[in-house]
């Protein structure tokens, strides 16, 4: 499985918002991930929950930046600025690494965000 394609396509989906997609189409059902090490989930169905609550409590998305990526055998990490004004008022900016490790068949099992800032 070529993971740099993979990575690339992920990347895209990650870059136009549609953040659901791209846990749907490529993380595999026992993915985990872990959020700054404070929230984890342990499957792909979690995964999705946790993105569809997010992305229902933005008001505006003022910008998501894909910066750089990198491949190294089965592990990539894509560094990425999200802006976001949410519905309860509030304001987001993470400047983040996504590190993510990939099967054979070419899905994530795990990802973990570290901050970037």
């Amino acid at each position: 499985m070529d993971i740099k394609n993979r990575v690339k396509e992920m990347d895209a989906l990650v870059s136009q918002g549609d953040i659901v997609n791209a846990v749907k189409s490529f993380f595999a059902e026992n993915a985990s991930t872990s959020d700054y090490g404070t929230v984890t989930t342990s499957n792909k169905l979690q995964m999705v929950g946790k993105m569809e609550g997010f992305l229902n409590a933005i008001k505006n998305v003022n910008g998501i930046t894909h910066h750089h990526s990198i491949v190294d055998g089965n592990v990539s990490a894509s560094e990425f600025t999200f802006n976001f004004d949410m519905k309860d008022g509030s304001k987001i900016y993470w400047h983040e690494i996504i590190r993510r490790i990939w099967n054979e068949e070419g899905k994530v099992v795990g990802e973990t965000y570290f901050n970037a800032q």
